[in-house]
């Protein structure tokens, strides 16, 4: 604009001194005059880019003006969208996270189908193979028959450990889980863990309680059971099923809560292949680990008792149940990869019983989920180069800092850490490795062999070779480039023992990450999830965690106590919620995730008010700069549930459900003075009932 008026201004100069001098003298000859020509007028700048959601990244139109913020703050940010929107039939729940998954599963879908039918190409073989379900159909159970014979062929109980270490190898759910990860008191080595396992259903209580809708859920578990024996082949399947449940009834009674289960201290317990053998007599374990390639000689163990518990069990059940088990596990397993009748009977319990799913994704759909399960790295490298650009990752990294800042900041702030404490968390800050976007280095799966036409034996082999990978590392240096997750994944996570945050490519989008947004959305919506995954580093279980990611005190007593008493009434807060009647927000198992919204928020909020400059924040379509920040931070939120898959997240998942996360606002002072909730609504909480703790 401003280069526009001063061209002008020169041009109306130099028309006035030529009229003045037409009345001085004679025109000098035209030759003579220098013809000066007029600088073209530039085009107008571009229009600036718009925000995928409104005028400036939230959806304004989503809102619910006749509920007040201090009543539902979710249901104001979001109300209108919630009634609006359905789940679609091949969902359990919709919402921002489903937005950009099926974004990725879109964009993955186009990469497979590009390379579908090229016979070079590891990926288009196996997605090809996968999608062709005529063959699958037409072979009926022979891919699976080898392995059926090798569990019908078992003769008696010393074999049994040698077995469930193939089960392993091939993917198959055993009644233990092991695994290849760091050790947490010695970070810089690998070590094998064990855990408790042997259940067909999410979780103890699906077998235990006596609420009326997990009773209707065991019958339908047990029908699924004889269903699957059924479709097998197998005679006198109703009695073979409830023998089944029986055995995974008293295995649930053995099994640790997923409260306990979640308790770092509690769940690590080194000990000797021998001490476990004396501890738990009754399973091979030393032949088990053997079976799985793990020649080890100490493992630590997750919950010892259940371990005791469950060889205890394995002991005294039948032989015969114990390989039927194994068997129904199995055909579940492959049951995509198996003729149609399985593939069906599998999803009508997982996916329309346990979550109340009414239909199956599209086969193309789960060829991509699996094809990039499968090639991982294969997949993800060309995602990355199409659909993932380097002006996203820079802004992405600037937020990083932006907020590992802020918590810096932050820490000194705190009233009750010790100042001893304090320094140790500015070690432990300083030493986090944030990753964004995508690994710098990709697994090599020149050993993986994918076969035309092989859908089951392509599934197998990459079984196996998932479950080599992992227990390859045993004896390696720790390879610190290695992501949990892959690009294509909407989610972030904190990694302990690597102290380290991730956030992959396909999370940095609308509406957690807008480059075209308002600052202040994007700070409390992605700026918040950065916060919440740093902050896990210092909840209830990261912060047992020191710089070097080992398990160990590193707070004062008075620290750990200051601390818990907050964190107990985060509990408490969280425990009164009823999603569902009759169930509640298990507080204690959502503690380290609620931990980390508080925290995250509160640190993102600083981060903010930081990056303004100490100027204040313009008001956009009448909101102010801190109601934009945490209107980001409910719409990032936004979900439907089915009563089924919502039932099943109270149960199991350490995450509350939205609404519930939108709430924790009600614990911070900025949030009321930008929307000055009325004392007597739900959501308001006294100064003094506000948990404080970053």
């Amino acid at each position: 604009m401003r280069r526009t008026l001063i061209i002008a201004g020169l041009l109306s100069g130099t028309a006035a001194l030529a009229a003045c001098a037409a009345h001085e003298a004679p025109p000098a000859p035209i030759a003579e005059v220098p013809v000066v020509a007029a600088a073209p007028t530039p085009p107008p700048p571009p229009p600036r880019p718009q925000p995928t959601f409104g005028t400036f990244g939230f959806d304004v139109a989503g809102m619910d003006r006749s509920v007040t913020p201090g009543d539902s703050f979710y249901n104001f940010a979001n109300g209108t969208w919630a009634k609006n929107t359905p789940i679609p039939s091949d969902k359990a729940n919709y919402g921002a996270f489903n937005l950009l998954a099926d974004l990725s599963q879109k964009r993955t879908n186009q990469i497979l189908e590009e390379l579908k039918g090229d016979p070079n190409s590891k990926i288009g073989v196996a997605y090809s193979t996968y999608l062709d379900t005529a063959t699958i159909e037409a072979k009926g159970l022979a891919p699976i028959k080898p392995w059926l014979n090798q569990i019908a062929g078992l003769k008696g109980k010393a074999g049994y450990p040698a077995l469930l270490a193939q089960a392993d190898r091939n993917g198959v759910r055993i009644p233990f889980g092991c695994f290849v990860n760091q050790d947490d008191k010695n970070p810089e080595v690998y070590v094998l863990n064990m855990g408790q396992g042997g259940l067909g259903m999410p979780d103890r209580d699906y077998y235990l309680s006596t609420d009326a809708k997990l009773v209707e859920t065991r019958a339908a578990y047990l029908k699924h059971i004889t269903n699957v024996l059924t479709l097998a082949g197998e005679p006198n399947a109703p009695a073979r099923a409830a023998a089944i449940l029986a055995f995974e009834t008293n295995i649930a009674k053995v099994s640790w809560t997923r409260i306990d289960s979640r308790d770092a201290n509690k769940t690590y317990n080194m000990m000797t292949v021998a001490e476990l053998k004396k501890k738990a007599p009754g399973f091979d374990f030393a032949a088990y680990y053997a079976g799985i390639g793990a020649n080890v000689d100490k493992v630590i163990v997750a919950q010892p008792s259940a371990i005791t518990g469950i060889a205890k069990l394995i002991r005294t059940t039948p032989l015969a149940v114990l390989k039927d088990q194994l068997l129904v596990r199995s055909l579940d397993s492959f049951s995509d990869v198996l003729p149609t009748a399985f593939d069906k009977e599998s999803f009508s319990f997982s996916g329309t019983v346990l979550s109340g799913t009414p239909e199956q994704q599209v086969r193309w759909k789960r060829a991509s989920d699996w094809t990039a399960g499968a090639l991982e790295d294969e997949v993800s490298k060309i995602y990355v180069a199409k659909f993932y650009p380097p002006e996203t990752k820079a802004k992405a990294d600037q937020l990083v800092k932006n907020v590992i800042a802020a918590m810096d900041r932050r820490i000194d702030k705190l009233d009750w850490m010790a100042p001893e404490t304090k320094v140790k968390a500015h070690a432990k800050l300083a030493a986090f490795t944030p990753k964004i976007g995508y690994p710098d280095r990709w697994r090599d799966y020149s050993s993986l062999t994918i076969t035309s036409g092989d859908a089951f034996g392509n599934k197998l082999r990459a079984n196996n070779w998932a479950h080599e990978e992992n227990i390859g590392h045993l004896g390696k240096p720790i390879q610190r480039w290695e992501w949990g997750m892959t690009p294509m994944e909407v989610n972030a996570y904190a990694n302990f023992g690597m102290v380290e945050i991730v956030f992959p490519a396909a999370i940095l989008q609308p509406p957690f990450f807008d480059p075209n947004a308002d600052d202040a959305v994007n700070y409390g919506g992605i700026g918040a999830v950065i916060g919440h995954e740093l902050s896990h580093h210092f909840d209830d279980q990261g912060a047992k965690y020191d710089a070097t990611g080992k398990l160990t005190d590193w707070w004062t007593p008075q620290d750990v106590a200051n601390f818990k008493q907050r964190t107990d009434a985060l509990v408490a807060e969280y425990d009164q919620y009823e999603p569902l009647p009759g169930m509640h927000v298990k507080g204690a198992l959502t503690l380290g995730e609620n931990v980390a919204d508080l925290a995250g928020l509160t640190v993102a909020y600083d981060a903010y008010h930081y990056s303004l400059g100490g100027q204040d924040a313009p008001v956009i379509d009448g909101f102010t700069g801190d109601q934009r920040f945490y209107l980001g931070w409910a719409q990032v939120w936004r979900r439907n549930y089915r009563e089924a898959n919502l039932r099943q997240r109270l149960l199991t998942d350490p995450h509350s459900p939205s609404e519930q996360r939108a709430a924790v606002v009600r614990n911070l002072d900025p949030w009321y003075a930008a929307f000055s909730p009325d004392p007597a609504s739900k959501l308001f909480l006294t100064p003094a009932n506000r948990v404080r703790i970053w």
